[in-house]
């Protein structure tokens, strides 16, 4: 999702819909759309709010010329374009120098869009990205409002001001509360994050921050807690103790069951490594309630879990290949998948194994799928001997599913260890392709 600064107005139109209005008027890809009823369009967000109207007039730069057209069509009717980015202007970028910033040290070759700070509202609302309202003006503001661009994703690590200041290396950040009430006033709903960095905002101050987010609610949809994520650059801080998640795991049992007694839900969820690494079995579904914070890595190891015991029933093995499989994984997941290859070898006719990957590339603190190189699978691949189809978590690769990381692509990985690989999400994932046999 790189952004760059455009010289033209508009967006650029990637493909035209079949049978869609803008396909009745000849429009092609490489066209821009400019602006809709008077507005010049600055990301896709104004192309859909724009165009929810009985009669649109629309401002196309076809490359040698210019046309207006004036368009008539049921208000919840799309004008059938797609864009090559969804912003068509500068990307807004982090103003924050958090000391746990993931991008700090991040060594050279890595794909591209890593080394961009993004911290976009426009981005939260079309993708769930958690932004931190620190670089809002005025006219943002009255966008929001008039917009109504909710839910937003936003991190609040803590609600003590002086505290959320120290996290975020932000001396001028605004009070997060009265951000989010004015979000409320909008009619705007809000998910938030706190990402535990002991021991500046864990104890005393993460309770006041859970009540404080609470009092909030409705506008506050959930309270996810995710513990920090520190590469070997990151020397100045620390992960959590087993011990110290307990006590996250221990407190948070009585906040959820204060809400529930006040509240239609328990609005606290963490993250599935503070249940890993306290060693507190993970929680079935209901605990999620609806999995408000799935791509946060809060219910990632339920979900995967449940499509699994889903999956067991429903496939007949006999169908499967004998070849073997491996399920690649960060070290965190690993014991998690070594219990699902154990079900799959009492049923399946091939073996399945697990490949643990320790991360050398961040450091081996960094322990999720997600962060995986292509250099450190290949290395842990090449380290044993094995055969037969490789699956590659799908969190590893960008929001394409094409590229790792570090710039290298799925045929990359094959020719390096010289086996075939796919990416899957799920076992569900692996089964289809076995049964496809690609």
């Amino acid at each position: 999702m790189s952004k760059t600064l455009t010289t033209r107005p508009g967006g650029t139109v990637a493909a035209v819909r079949t049978g869609s209005i803008a396909a009745d008027l000849a429009w092609q890809p490489g066209d821009r759309l400019v602006s809709l009823n008077g507005h010049v369009l600055r990301d896709v967000i104004d192309y859909r709010f724009y165009q929810a109207d009985d009669q649109v007039e629309a401002v196309v730069d076809h490359g040698s010329h210019v046309r207006t057209y004036v368009i008539r069509k049921d208000p919840d009717e799309d004008l059938g374009v797609e864009f090559s980015d969804g912003l068509f202007d500068r990307l807004r970028t982090c103003r924050n120098d958090c000391p746990f910033c993931f991008l700090k040290g991040l060594p050279q070759g890595l794909r591209r869009t890593l080394y961009l700070k993004d911290d976009d509202y426009r981005y939260s609302f079309l993708f769930g990205n958690f932004i931190t309202l620190t670089n809002l003006s005025e006219e943002d503001w009255r966008r929001l409002a008039e917009q109504r661009l909710s839910p937003l994703y936003v991190s609040v690590h803590a609600t003590d001001l002086s505290t959320r200041r120290r996290l975020l290396g932000n001396p001028s950040a605004p009070d997060v509360v009265e951000q989010i009430r004015r979000l409320g006033r909008m009619g705007i709903r809000v998910h938030t994050q706190v990402v535990l960095v002991p021991p500046v905002n864990t104890g005393e101050v993460l309770g006041r921050t859970v009540a404080d987010l609470a009092a909030l609610y409705p506008t506050v949809q959930s309270i996810g807690i995710v513990p920090v994520g520190l590469t070997r650059v990151n020397s100045e801080l620390r992960s959590l103790t087993a011990a110290e998640a307990m006590e996250v795991v221990s407190a948070h049992r009585s906040w959820r069951l204060a809400f529930r007694r006040t509240l239609p839900v328990s609005l606290v969820y963490l993250g599935d490594e503070l249940f890993l690494r306290s060693g507190t079995p993970v929680p079935g579904a209901r605990y999620y309630e609806g999995f408000p914070q799935l791509e946060n890595g809060i219910g990632l190891v339920r979900s995967m879990l449940d499509d699994w015991s889903r999956v067991k029933r429903r496939v007949r093995w006999s169908s499967l290949p004998s070849s073997p499989i491996s399920l690649v994984c960060g070290t965190l997941a690993a014991p998690i998948l070594a219990r699902v290859a154990g079900e799959w070898n009492a049923v399946a006719p091939g073996p399945c194994r697990v490949v643990a990957v320790r991360n050398r590339l961040f450091g081996e603190t960094v322990t999720v799928s997600g962060l995986l190189a292509a250099q450190d699978v290949v290395a842990a691949l090449s380290e044993k001997e094995g055969e037969g189809t490789v699956f590659l978590p799908q969190a590893m690769f960008d929001a394409s599913g094409r590229v790792t990381l570090d710039d290298a692509t799925l045929e990359d990985l094959e020719k390096a260890v010289s086996r075939p690989m796919r990416v899957g999400a799920t076992m569900r994932d692996v089964v289809e392709a076995l049964l496809r046999g690609s």
